[in-house]
């Protein structure tokens, strides 16, 4: 075997993955040490795949001959990245808060997630309809179904949606969906931050970030009954080990779905057999939860001991999985693919910024009354770039995370895969880009969000009597 480099499929990955930790390590030097960087709150990951992709077109500009990032590679990253990712998170076990019967706040906070993707899959489609019409009649029409995607569910599903969109006719479409969850992270993290300012200088919230402060729950490393830190096998390995034979599973039940359609219909494979893989993280995320939970009838039931999981390294591990994709991801974008989609790209983000900002700040006043602001700012971050920046967002207003603000982003995040599972029909309901599959998906998508809309409301109304029911009233009652 030649261990040279000219042997490039054996360093190709090796030099990318250096090309993205040299990234990420000058974003977190630029963060430290320049006060303007550091007020914006933007990711690290993010910035350092701005300060990548701004590398490729220097380098392309000097030598343009010469490939410095290598997006066939970067794609993959993404690509795996966001299945390993959510397959980590999955396998958590979940805290005891959330085991508590009759709560239905994580329900709830999937309701809104997914509704959210609904209004923005409606706007975005609606508006690129709208110019196909009028001033881009060359516009492939289904392409504002990837304004939820880039927003709502980040750069691996807008790569994922916007390829199968690229096979259909769409030219640029990964590309155009790419940029999408990009503006995306721009929007979470640069308006996010001057809304948080505004509302503070109002007075409705009091900001209190405090830099380098330790995120709760670090410390709590070795739960009881777990197994050792270090024995035979690390403990890392063994995560590490759950995530990969998990992954492992989801190709075989992807290879086997996809391989028995094609055996029934061809026509039918054409369509669903791209999705399918497209949509390889949610199999993963459910074959997770499979395992989690035999993991746990099993230990119930007396033939496993030890309980395997641990959440602190899983963080870790799903964590270091979504920092590689997020940087691959706007690494890859090639600006070129945006040429004439420029007016689309741009309302997209404008019009799906503000209308994010504007459901949220109806329905989370419905679903989080007692830490409104909370609730809104960490959904607001995460439905516009990921929970990451949502996260962040919060720490702004609650630098402790005493409010369960962060813990409903996670379980809305459950539930909304389960809830979020007939959106995954509308994209591939209007992936072909007709008119007919455009306006019944937007159709489709609104009668959804009123189906899911009392859920969200759910108990609204008998606390708006409680609250204007006369004190006195009250007493004679009693």
């Amino acid at each position: 075997m030649d261990y040279s480099a000219a042997n490039t499929t054996l360093w190709t990955v090796i030099i990318q993955l250096g090309l993205i930790s040299g990234a990420v390590l000058l974003s977190i030097f630029l963060r430290q040490k320049v006060s303007f960087i550091r007020k914006t709150l933007m990711p690290i990951a993010v910035m350092a795949g701005f300060l990548l992709l701004i590398l490729k077109y220097i380098v392309k500009a000097i030598a343009p001959d010469f490939t410095l990032i290598d997006t066939q590679t970067m794609e993959i990253l993404v690509y795996h990245g966001i299945a390993l990712g959510f397959i980590a998170m999955s396998l958590r076990t979940p805290p005891e808060r959330e085991k508590k019967k009759g709560d239905l706040v994580g329900l709830r906070s999937g309701a809104v997630i997914v509704g959210s993707y609904l209004v923005q899959g409606a706007v975005g489609l609606l508006i690129t309809l709208l110019l196909s019409y009028t001033f881009l009649p060359d516009l492939y029409k289904a392409s504002g179904i990837l304004l939820p995607m880039g927003y709502g569910q980040g750069p691996g599903q807008a790569n994922n949606v916007g390829t199968t969109l690229e096979t259909n006719g769409f030219a640029g479409g990964r590309s155009f969906g790419l940029s999408i969850a990009a503006a995306g992270y721009l929007v979470a993290c640069v308006v996010g931050v001057i809304i948080i300012n505004i509302l503070a200088k109002r007075g409705h919230i009091r900001t209190a970030a405090k830099t380098g402060e330790q995120m709760p729950g670090a410390d709590f490393f070795q739960d009881k009954g777990e197994i050792p830190v270090s024995d035979s096998i690390d403990k890392l390995s063994v995560q590490i080990a759950m995530v990969a034979i998990v992954y492992f599973a989801t190709f075989l039940t992807a290879f086997g779905l996809t391989s028995a359609i094609s055996a029934i219909s061809a026509r039918l494979a054409k369509t669903l057999n791209s999705l399918i893989w497209g949509f390889n993280f949610i199999i993963g995320a459910a074959l997770a939860i499979l395992v989690r939970t035999l993991l746990n009838k099993g230990k119930k039931a007396g033939l496993i001991r030890r309980q395997y999981q641990n959440n602190y390294l899983l963080n870790r591990i799903s964590g270091f999985f979504f920092d590689i994709m997020i940087v691959a991801g706007i690494a890859s974008i090639d600006i070129e693919d945006l040429s004439g989609l420029w007016v689309p790209f741009l309302l997209l983000a404008v019009v799906g910024g503000i209308v994010t900002w504007l459901h949220l700040a109806f329905v989370c006043k419905k679903v989080y009354p007692d830490y409104y602001y909370e609730g809104l700012v960490s959904m607001f971050g995460m439905m516009t770039g990921t929970i990451s920046s949502g996260v962040v967002l919060l720490r702004e207003l609650d630098p402790d995370l005493s409010t369960p603000a962060a813990n409903n982003l996670v379980t809305g995040s459950s539930f909304g895969i389960i809830l979020g599972a007939p959106v995954l029909a509308l994209v591939s309901l209007c992936a072909g880009g007709s008119d007919l599959t455009c306006w019944l998906t937007v159709l489709i998508a609104v009668v959804y969000y009123l189906l899911l809309l009392p859920l969200v409301l759910k108990g609204t109304r008998k606390k708006a009597k409680a609250a204007e029911q006369p004190e006195g009233k009250k007493t004679d009652e009693k």
